[in-house]
């Protein structure tokens, strides 16, 4: 499968959905290859922390940019079980190229009004990869949400996308805890952390589930 993690909106958590899909994939005994589309290359960067850090099983991780995204990554597709593509937060030629090309993506949205105003343009990019693509599925987690039940803003993105009939949204809800931010600076996943923070890898679980149709059973073991 070719999962694309993106959206048109900038810092909702892109690379931290990719990064620890990525390694939990391949955790689970599968041949992954995380592609990092974003000029930051924040994805390309964990990866060759991972790499450093000796950490097994290794995360195979190319950059790749412009038109010919799209025949690359149908080559890469028959060389790999699974491609996990990490686009930036913005219109791009990139973004427009993975979505010709991807099964799924996953739209991360903070729980904010700022970033569900962004889902209209989604929308609309989403209806023109579909003329290409039709088969394209396409669905959003709310990412980076208050840890604070009282917050309501959670249940009000929820409401506010009930009228997007083509976006799905994920019933796993990703909190902002600093469990990610620290996985990301070792060049690992929440679930390979020491002294894990069991509801950061609970939640990482549930979306893995959600978004591969399958649990989650480590093969791959350090």
């Amino acid at each position: 499968m070719i999962l694309l993690i993106g959206g048109e909106k900038g810092g909702t958590g892109k690379t931290t959905l990719a990064t620890n899909l990525a390694a939990l994939r391949i955790c689970a005994g599968r041949d992954v290859l995380l592609v990092d589309t974003d000029v930051q290359g924040s994805a390309s960067y964990w990866a060759s922390i991972r790499d450093e850090a000796k950490m097994h099983p290794r995360v195979a991780s190319i950059q790749k940019f412009g038109k010919g995204l799209v025949a690359e990554m149908r080559d890469l597709s028959g060389r790999y079980q699974d491609i996990i593509i990490d686009a930036g937060g913005r219109d791009s030629v990139e973004l427009r190229s993975a979505m010709v090309v991807a099964n799924q993506i996953v739209i991360p949205l903070q729980a904010s009004q700022f970033d569900v105003w962004t889902l209209e343009r989604m929308a609309e990019l989403l209806a023109q990869a579909r003329g290409l693509n039709e088969s394209l599925n396409a669905r959003v987690v709310i990412n980076r949400a208050s840890s604070n039940p009282v917050v309501g803003e959670t249940r009000e993105a929820q409401a506010y996308l009930a009228d997007f009939a083509d976006l799905k949204l994920l019933r796993t809800v990703v909190r902002d805890r600093i469990a990610y931010r620290r996985a990301a600076g070792d060049g690992c996943s929440v679930a390979e952390t020491p002294n894990r923070d069991s509801k950061a890898v609970a939640e990482m679980q549930l979306l893995y589930e959600e978004i591969y149709g399958e649990h989650w059973v480590q093969k791959a073991t350090n």
